[in-house]
Formats: structure tokens, C-alpha cells, sequence
């Protein structure tokens, strides 16, 4: 089965029909080009300033006794 197309009266397409296996493959390419365009957004935003892995944990364990 190939992919199909639903019709209006005037035989304009007005949606798709298509295998479960091509569906779930295209939402698969849309998830990387996802993945990518956040990539680029953080690489570009990217001050350069680092913190340990200890230091960020301190701060989150900070943060989660003032909300209490």
C-alpha cells in the first residue's frame, strides 16, 4: 500500500492516508531535524561558561530548599 490521498468534491487533495511504517519513519526525520535545529540554537546562544556537574547540583539542591 502506497500513500494516498482523500478528495474534496472538486478532486483537490485535502489529506493523506499513508502506512504506519512510513508515518512513524517521517515523524522519526522530523525528531532529528528537531534535534539539529535545538543543537544550532544552543551552539549559537553559547556564552562559553561552564560549571562543574557538583556546582550545578548545588545550585538546583539551593533552589529546592527555597521553594519549600
Amino acid at each position: 500500500m502506497g500513500t494516498q490521498f482523500l478528495t474534496d468534491e472538486n478532486g483537490n487533495k485535502t489529506a493523506v492516508l499513508l502506512p504506519i511504517k512510513k508515518y512513524n519513519k517521517l515523524i522519526e526525520h522530523l525528531e532529528d531535524l528537531e534535534d539539529v535545529k535545538l543543537y544550532d540554537e544552543a551552539k549559537k546562544n553559547d556564552d562559553g561558561y561552564r560549571i562543574s556537574l557538583e556546582d550545578a547540583f548545588k545550585i538546583i539542591e539551593e533552589k529546592r530548599k527555597i521553594s519549600k
